[in-house]
């Protein structure tokens, strides 16, 4: 694992006041994250509805940070344009929500922006092992996807396992992990290769003043 490996992070705007969002995007960006997850939830693929393309292109003028967006979502390939559209700078896909990965991936990269892949807790890591030279970002997911503030399950293996796969493909492929991060878990999760952290509830509790300290507690 190099050692010259920098942390990022990825605060989930789930977690955030959906009463003022714009102004939750401005104070994380201005507290140091380094990208904006935004989690879009279909209420099909996953037991929730959160946001559509419209609400990401609100969101675009309000940071310049990169937008991290992933889909919850099947079928996903017929919103990919859209989300590119909205200002997606990453957009991130299920490997379980569509029989064909590899075209969603390919899709996602003609329009010239980063393609990720998603894997649910129960979802070994071999199954990306053939488009892992198509992806940019590979999220592993340690909670089941659906809601937020869940407890983390510890996956430290598969994270393992997932570096082991990005270091051997030689490219510069982000291992994100998303789900129950705290600073207690993401000194794990950073210990077993992470090196973007997703984190909703860990950021955002106790108000905007107190969201630099809390990114910065997750990256030391």
């Amino acid at each position: 694992m190099p050692a010259a490996r920098s942390v990022r992070i990825a605060p989930s705007i789930l977690s955030a006041d959906f009463a003022k969002l714009g102004e939750e995007v401005r104070a994380i960006d201005k507290a140091g994250a380094d990208y904006i997850h935004i989690d879009v939830m279909d209420g099909h693929f996953v037991p929730n509805l959160t946001f559509g393309a419209p609400v990401v292109k609100c969101l675009r003028p309000h940071s310049k940070k990169i937008f991290d967006v992933h889909l919850m979502v099947a079928p996903v390939d017929h919103l990919i344009a859209d989300f590119v559209k909205a200002g997606a700078d990453i957009i991130t896909v299920h490997q379980e929500s569509g029989p064909h990965l590899h075209r969603t991936l390919q899709s996602i990269k003609s329009h010239k922006v980063k393609a990720g892949v998603s894997l649910n807790p129960s979802t070994p890591a071999a199954t990306i092992a053939h488009v892992m030279d198509l992806v940019d970002l590979v999220l592993v997911m340690t909670v089941n996807p659906g809601f937020g503030g869940q407890s983390f399950i510890p996956l430290l293996d598969k994270i393992a396992q997932v570096r082991e796969m990005i270091n051997a493909t030689k490219r510069p492929i982000d291992l994100e992990v998303d789900g129950g991060i705290t600073p207690k878990t993401a000194k794990d999760v950073i210990a077993a290769g992470a090196d973007v952290l997703v984190a909703g509830t860990a950021v955002f509790k106790d108000g905007p003043e107190h969201y630099a300290k809390n990114i910065k507690a997750l990256r030391s």
